[in-house]
């Protein structure tokens, strides 16, 4: 047998693939652990992503008439519990404050004092205060339709975390709109949905399906949940995106009322819609290999770092002047409206030095030496292909292609992805065949199976838990692609009403 072949990143996915991911943020530098129990600390190089993110989405939200705003951190409890399916559906993860000062007892220790009068909750997320809000803001129709987002931290105290995924805090954006008619809220539900969709596909490189939750799936208070899941390496779904049809249900807990145009009065109806950080590991999930993280150039933390290569004292300058000469060209040059970010490592490592910019997961690594500056060249490596694999090419053609071998990468990535989703989804239509698909064929690798199945389904509730209680495997979506469906329901063999996308998930 011939030996292993050697890796930067250990385990591998195929070994352990939860440690994998583990492992690939430590050594990428995105983040790490806090004191704080379920949270995290994100490093420069994740957080730089994060603000790529953002600004993507942030334009995107405003290209829609969407402004932003910011309120509270803290909720009275008592506005939790005017919407019963709200306060029950976020009960058991709510981190709650109930006291203003800490004093010393009498064994000198500090403890609580100065109990509230009412407790406080850390926002899991603002319906309630926001409501608050849009109740003094809107008294006739001539005030809607309003159209806001936040950028903001939530804490839902989660027992099981893993970084980025499932986190105790977590940073994320939340939507919240209130309009005049249920079918402008439907439709800017749709339209928010389109806009996670296009950001997780044509940023991201990760494709989606788009559908609409179950009613055991929704959004606690929902009248109607819409989703985009994608599918990761392990084979798990990632809901990567949600977009809420709230009805007049939170209009009515919070009395969002307003004159319409014929001097009656009536409730508004609104929507909310939130991502988060969870971005970042479904990118990370979806493209990263053996030797670390693989970033999307459109979203990437930097696009290119530049690496002089000096053996002899009485070379750096030469090298560091062609290379800092070929760094400001790069960074004149706009990629999708912002002007690339380039990295000069200088650092004298030897190939540790190209193996952290690997494991970093930057798209285009560039040796600058002698030979090359003599020959006015410089060495290209492309993450998206072998480490091994580099190409010599002269300065003036590397500064005029940038932007396209980088948008070769970005579709290179997505091409990869959709190809891996396409190769693991299968419609299945026999109880048997689907419980072989989601059975794992290692029991030490419960991970490892097959993949999304599209399978009939009858639409009942006690089906649907039935299926995840057996098979560990929920409905991710009723995705929004149907055809008729001839066959029997997967779960309980009566007739088939709808497809539906079967999957295990984060």
């Amino acid at each position: 047998m011939g030996s292993k072949v050697q890796t930067a990143i250990t385990p591998t996915r195929a070994e352990d693939y939860p440690e994998w991911y583990q492992q690939v943020i430590s050594a990428s530098d995105l983040a790490e652990r806090s004191p704080v129990r379920g949270c995290m600390v994100i490093k420069p190089w994740g957080y730089a992503l994060w603000e790529n993110i953002v600004r993507v989405m942030d334009d995107m939200f405003k290209e829609t008439g969407v402004r932003n705003a910011y309120f509270p951190l803290f909720i009275p409890l008592s506005f939790l519990e005017k919407e019963a399916e709200h306060v029950e559906g976020f009960a058991t993860e709510c981190a709650v404050v109930t006291h203003h000062r800490l004093e010393k007892g009498s064994d000198g220790e500090l403890v609580p004092a100065g109990e509230l009068t009412e407790p406080l909750v850390v926002r899991p997320t603002s319906e309630t205060i926001i409501g608050d809000s849009f109740a003094k803001w809107v008294s006739s129709y001539r005030d809607l339709p309003i159209l806001i987002n936040q950028w903001a931290n939530v804490v839902r105290w989660e027992m099981r975390t893993r970084m980025f995924l499932r986190t105790s805090e977590f940073l994320w954006q939340e939507g919240h709109t209130a309009h005049a008619t249920a079918e402008e809220a439907i439709e800017r539900t749709r339209q928010m949905l389109d806009v996670y969709a296009r950001m997780a596909e044509d940023y991201l490189a990760m494709p989606v399906i788009k559908g609409r939750k179950t009613e055991a799936e929704r959004f606690p208070g929902a009248v109607d949940t819409l989703c985009i899941e994608a599918m990761m390496q392990d084979r798990k779904a990632l809901q990567a995106g949600t977009s809420h049809f709230l009805g007049q249900n939170f209009a009515r807990a919070s009395e969002i009322k307003y004159q319409t145009a014929t001097e009656s009065e009536d409730y508004v109806w609104t929507t909310s819609w939130g991502s988060s950080t969870r971005l970042i590991g479904g990118l990370i999930m979806t493209h990263g290999d053996d030797d670390g993280i693989i970033l999307p150039p459109k979203v990437a933390s930097a696009q290119v770092v530049l690496m002089p290569i000096i053996r002899k004292p009485e070379d750096r300058e030469s090298v560091m002047g062609y290379t800092n000469s070929l760094a400001q060209s790069l960074k004149e040059k706009y990629y999708h409206h912002h002007k690339l970010v380039v990295e000069i490592d200088d650092r004298n490592i030897g190939g540790a030095r190209g193996w952290d910019w690997i494991k970093k997961g930057i798209p285009l690594r560039v040796e600058i030496g002698p030979r090359d500056i003599a020959e006015d060249s410089v060495f290209v490596g492309r993450r998206d292909k072998s480490h091994k694999e580099k190409v010599s090419l002269k300065k003036d053609q590397f500064v005029a292609e940038i932007t396209s071998i980088l948008d070769e990468i970005q579709g290179n990535l997505f091409a990869r992805a959709a190809a891996y989703a396409k190769d693991h989804t299968r419609v299945i239509e026999d109880a048997k065949e689907f419980i072989d698909f989601f059975t794992p064929q290692d029991s030490q690798k419960p991970e490892i199976h097959g993949g999304f199945a599209r399978a009939p389904w009858c639409g009942e509730q006690a089906c649907e838990l039935k299926i995840k209680e057996n098979q560990s495997v929920t409905i991710r979506c009723l995705p929004f692609e149907q055809d008729k469906v001839k066959g029997s329901c997967i779960g309980c063999g009566k007739t088939g009403t709808t497809w539906a996308i079967f999957a295990k998930s984060y």
